[in-house]
């Protein structure tokens, strides 16, 4: 407890605490500086620590809550945010408590809370007419969107990516990546040809050969997204799934992997090869039934369903069955695309012999959609398609995240304070034996388990009563989100509060 108080200390020393980022007003500026990845990130207007006046959640956020309860079920609202306060990487709440939050939004939020150089964005102008006119993309797109795409998106997209598709959220954008999987899938099967005139009449009435029995291969404890097809691939929580009509659609065990990893090295080989297997098996049966299998879908960490990682092998091994079949390899980067990781996107650390056929995204980006191979890319016009097919504004916010991000060189900063919040987690599993286990993650992305539910989730509610908000995940599992711009000073805040409530616990 004491050497992170200490490191709190240090830092508060020095004039650059109060600080935020410097030089951001800069950012757009060729002459701006990149940072040096050794060097700390000043944040201006920050507050220094956590500070509560109220329980959480506080009197104001009990009296909004029975407000807004009258309009819809609000079961799953921790607290009410005060955004105009909120600063960096500190949320404040409507009753004046000021919360550093490692769980930012459920980690949509890459560069904390009104950041200056997006606050720009929005005072600018020349970008006024982006927000008050959404045009509907599919057929009005502004003048310079093609330029827009290319800065914001493709500067940033996977290798052998150039084609993009932007959607309302993640989930969305999963269920048209899967549109244009199956109807490259089929236009395979057709050696390319056009389809035919009853294909093209059965499929208005559901029934094939128009609307053919395909599928996308998923894994027990994934989440996918809420809306229907992508609901069918997600096997995380009821709550999302419930009283919803199934599809029957393949379900394959992710690995179970013993931690730490270097020390289970043979059995978590062998338990990623026997699921590899249980993944060829399902795709021969559902083959042999005339139900093919388009594609295998995955998250690099199954974030919702636990924080569930897999090795580098599991997903080569993954990539190979798609080649293999004649499927597409569909990487769900919506949690973990960029930077949190330590990657940009995080099947980089995966060595793959060649890139995934799409990968999707959300959350940290502002907006979803999917990246794409060129052999995906449709012929038929309005096929992926509706009214907005995403929001130009949130690609003009993109844009200055990206460029927040390259320019602060913000991924290999992530890196250096992850290796800080993962030794400070790993110190603490050691410490506190039976109380907190399995420390895992990469880079900021991180996440440990407690002993039951019912202690992770106390855990949870008394952390934030303390000033610290963190999210979980699985059955017992503790989630880390911090910010892109978080640093050790704020590692050392979190791990001194969690520290200090172990300690407690265990007396």
């Amino acid at each position: 407890m004491a050497k992170h108080l200490a490191r709190v200390a240090k830092t508060a020393n020095g004039a650059g605490l109060s600080r935020w980022i410097r030089n951001l007003s800069s950012v757009a500026s060729p002459s701006a500086k990149t940072m040096d990845s050794t060097s700390s990130i000043d944040l201006e207007g920050e507050y220094t620590m956590p500070k509560m006046l109220t329980e959480v959640p506080g009197p104001r956020s009990r009296q909004l809550f029975l407000e807004l309860s009258d309009i819809q079920n609000c079961g799953s609202v921790n607290f009410f945010g005060d955004y105009k306060l909120s600063k960096g990487n500190y949320i404040v709440d409507v009753d004046g408590n000021i919360i550093l939050d490692f769980f930012m939004q459920i980690a949509s939020i890459s560069l904390g809370y009104n950041h200056p150089a997006l606050l720009e964005v929005l005072r600018n102008k020349e970008n006024a007419e982006v927000f008050v006119n959404r045009p509907a993309l599919g057929m009005f797109p502004p003048g310079d969107y093609p330029q827009r795409l290319r800065q914001a998106l493709l500067s940033i997209a996977p290798q052998e990516m150039t084609q993009v598709y932007t959607m309302g959220c993640g989930s969305c954008g999963n269920e048209f990546a899967f549109k244009l999987i199956w109807a490259w899938y089929m236009s395979v099967k057709r050696h390319g040809n056009p389809p035919t005139v009853q294909e093209l009449e059965s499929c208005i009435n559901n029934q094939a050969p128009g609307s053919p029995p395909l599928s996308v291969l998923s894994f027990k404890g994934s989440m996918h997204g809420r809306t229907m097809a992508a609901m069918n691939c997600t096997h995380s929580r009821w709550q999302v799934k419930l009283d919803n009509p199934g599809l029957d659609w393949p379900i394959a065990k992710w690995p179970e992997l013993k931690y730490p990893l270097e020390e289970f090295v043979a059995e978590n080989q062998a338990e990623e090869e026997a699921c590899l297997a249980t993944v060829e098996e399902l795709i021969a049966d559902h083959t042999k039934s005339g139900r093919n299998v388009a594609a295998i879908l995955v998250e690099p960490v199954q974030a919702e369903g636990g924080d569930h990682h897999a090795s580098p092998a599991f997903f080569r091994g993954l990539q190979q069955i798609t080649e293999k079949y004649g499927m597409a390899f569909m990487v769900d980067e919506v949690q973990t695309g960029l930077g949190a990781t330590g990657k940009l996107w995080c099947h980089e650390h995966w060595d793959l012999p060649t890139p995934p056929d799409v990968v999707s995204f959300g959350k940290k980006m502002g907006l979803g959609g999917f990246f794409y191979k060129d052999k995906l890319r449709i012929k038929e016009a309005g096929r992926i398609f509706n009214t907005w097919v995403g929001d130009p504004a949130k690609v003009l916010l993109l844009e200055t995240v990206v460029k927040v991000i390259q320019e602060q060189n913000l991924i290999e900063h992530c890196r250096n304070t992850g290796e800080v919040l993962q030794e400070g987690i790993k110190d603490l599993e050691k410490r506190f034996p039976g109380q907190i286990c399995n420390a895992r993650g990469l880079a900021t992305f991180a996440a440990a388990d407690m002993k039951d539910t019912e202690t992770r989730d106390g855990t949870i509610r008394e952390l934030r009563n303390r000033g610290i908000q963190i999210g979980h995940c699985g059955p017992t599992s503790l989630r880390f989100r911090p910010s892109l711009i978080a640093q050790p000073k704020h590692i050392h805040i979190f791990l001194d509060g969690l520290e200090r409530l172990l300690t407690e616990q265990r007396q």
